[in-house]
This record gives structure tokens, C-alpha cells and sequence, in this order.
């Protein structure tokens, strides 16, 4: 369903006030900085960061801001490792193993802090007891979203690789392309996808969320000696986050008038996505993670790996001092 003539006149104009708006702000009087970034699907959950790059965010804070989209966590945090970018989306469970490992890396806010993810079922899969014994789509095996995969099945009695089987496919469109194929049952998609496939006689089995509550999926990360190095240019990025998160979940309308484009979906599909990242709050308005959803990822990964120790704390991990700093400059203009 799309957007009526004068509903879309509306978002039109909404959309070319907001950018006006932004290009009209101050900007820090220098030259802008290259910051190459990388994050691991492009769907709508990661709406903030093309906000950020496309609606004047990254400018307003000097910076050139290239986003590239690989195929899972593990290579984002390879690209980071090798210095071929400076700031990584990933997934916690990713960084804490590559952190465990000796990687100098730390995170410094939230992306994704939920599961923004849909359970869908071919049209004769309803239910998650109907997938017993199955071959269920993932992007990856072991992290990222074949790890929440993994984690919603048990929770529906079901153990791995016992009860189905996981065939390796990549992106969510990748994922949900097999769907259709009929080369697998089942596969996680992104919020607004599940639309699209009910409306094409699919099953929306269920929601990760509702059966995950805290988990705190896709982070910002550095590396900790580069960002020491660099900390007025890792603010900046903050700042711009805080402001394009903060503005997305601000402005349905026109955010959608520009996502639906960037994520090829309706702009009806992109408000319904919207609704639900911002009810379920996947999206945090400053940019922030959720510290008890970093705790569980902590608890889960230490049960993976038979670890008897004492636990962790998300602290290890998480250096809230960058955005503390952007929080508070962006509070004196």
C-alpha cells in the first residue's frame, strides 16, 4: 500500500524543511575527515546510520562517512582489526569473542539494542513446532543473527543441530529470496520484511523480541589505541548518531519518504518497521546500548563456552566515555 498524493506531498515537504534545516546548522570550520564505517545488513534497523550519512548528519560534524555492507559480524570486526575501517556495527557476542581473543577493540554505544527480527515460516510452516527437522536459513552459524536463531529455537524446545538443520545463506534479502524459492522452511528477516511475505501468502511465526527481551544485538566499535588517538574525531561520530537516531525517531514521515527508497520497501512497510523499533525500543534516542542486554549477551556466550569463572562485567567491553562527552557538548549548543 502506498502513500496517497496528498499524504506524500506532506512527507515531501517535511523531508526538504528537515534537510534545510540541518544544512543550515552550524558546522565545525574544518575540512572533512574520512571515516570509512562498515555494518553487516543493510535493513531497516540500521535506518540511523544511513540517516546519518544521507540527511546531513555526518557533515554537520565535518566528516566523510563511507558505508560498507559485508556479509556477517566476523568480517566487520576482520575489516576493523586491519585498519581498512574505523568504526564497526557488529554483534556483542562478536566483539566479546574477538575481544577474549586479544583484540584491541571496545564498544562505545548502540546501534540495534533488541532484536528487530521476524521469524517467517513457507506457506506451510505456522508454527516454530512446524520446523522440526527442517532446513531454517541463517547468515551466519554461530554469531550474529544465527546466534538469536539458535537462542529462540531452544526457547521453543528445539536444540541444534538434533532437532534442523542450518544452511548458511548470508543477508536478510538473501534469506528471505530462498524463502520464496522454497530452498528452506524458515528465516529470520528484518522488520518490515515480515509484511512483504505475509502479504505473499507467507508466516509470520513470531518475533525474537518476545522471546529475547534484553539482548543487545548491533553496537558501535573501535579500536580502543585508535580511538585514544582520536577522541574528538570519535565524539564527532557520536554526536552525529545521537542526533540522526534522535531525529529518525522524531520524524516518521519524512524518515520514511528517504529509508523506503534506501531499503527498497513501500513507505507504508517503512512506517510499520518504524513503529515497531521504536515501541520495542530497538532504537535509543541518544545512541546508547542497554547494559542489561550486554549482560545477557556476557551470560550466553559464557554458557556457550563452558566458562566456570566468575562472569564479566559489561564494563570490560564498553567505554561510555565518548558518548558521554558528545552527549554533553551536543547539551551546550
Amino acid at each position: 500500500m502506498r502513500m496517497g498524493n496528498r499524504e506524500s506531498r506532506i512527507a515531501q515537504i517535511a523531508l526538504i524543511l528537515s534537510i534545510a534545516v540541518l544544512f543550515n546548522a552550524p558546522c565545525a570550520a574544518q575540512e572533512k575527515v574520512r571515516l570509512p564505517i562498515a555494518e553487516s545488513s543493510k535493513t531497516l534497523s540500521y535506518g540511523p546510520l544511513w540517516i546519518a550519512s544521507k540527511m546531513g548528519f555526518f557533515d554537520r560534524e565535518g566528516l566523510d562517512v563511507p558505508i560498507v555492507t559485508m556479509r556477517g559480524s566476523p568480517l566487520v570486526i576482520q575489516a576493523l582489526t586491519a585498519d581498512s575501517i574505523y568504526v564497526a556495527n557488529a554483534t556483542v557476542d562478536t566483539l566479546i569473542g574477538a575481544y577474549e581473543k586479544g583484540a584491541d577493540i571496545t564498544m562505545i554505544g548502540g546501534l540495534i539494542n533488541g532484536l528487530g527480527l521476524s521469524m517467517i515460516g513457507g506457506k506451510r510452516y505456522k508454527t516454530y513446532a512446524d520446523l522440526r527437522g527442517t532446513t531454517i536459513g541463517t547468515q551466519t552459524l554461530t554469531s550474529g543473527t544465527g546466534f538469536a536463531l539458535r537462542l529462540v529455537l531452544k526457547v521453543h524446545g528445539m536444540e541444534y543441530p538434533r532437532d534442523y538443520t542450518l544452511l548458511n545463506i548470508g543477508s536478510a534479502p538473501d534469506r528471505y529470496r530462498a524463502l520464496t524459492s522454497g530452498q528452506i522452511s524458515s528465516a529470520p528477516v528484518g522488520v518490515p520484511l515480515e509484511v512483504v511475505a505475509k502479504q505473499q501468502g507467507f508466516n509470520i511465526i513470531g518475533y525474537f523480541v518476545d522471546d529475547l527481551p534484553h539482548y543487545q544485538f548491533n553496537v558501535y566499535i573501535v579500536k580502543r589505541s585508535w580511538a585514544e588517538k582520536n577522541r574528538p574525531l570519535v565524539v564527532r561520530f557520536m554526536k552525529a548518531m545521537a542526533l540522526a537516531t534522535g531525529w529518525l525517531m522524531d520524524n516518521r514521515d519524512a524518515a520514511c519518504a528517504y529509508l523506503s527508497k534506501e531499503m527498497v520497501i513501500t513507505p507504508e512497510h517503512c512506517r510499520l518497521g518504524w513503529e515497531f523499533n521504536v515501541t520495542k525500543r530497538i532504537w535509543d534516542r541518544n545512541a546508547d546500548l542497554n547494559v542489561e542486554g550486554v549482560r545477557t549477551m556476557i551470560k550466553i556466550v559464557a554458557e556457550i563456552n563452558n566458562q566456570k569463572e566468575p562472569l564479566a562485567q559489561p564494563s570490560k567491553y564498553h567505554d561510555p566515555s565518548y558518548l558521554k562527552q558528545a552527549l554533553a557538548e551536543l547539551s551546550k549548543k
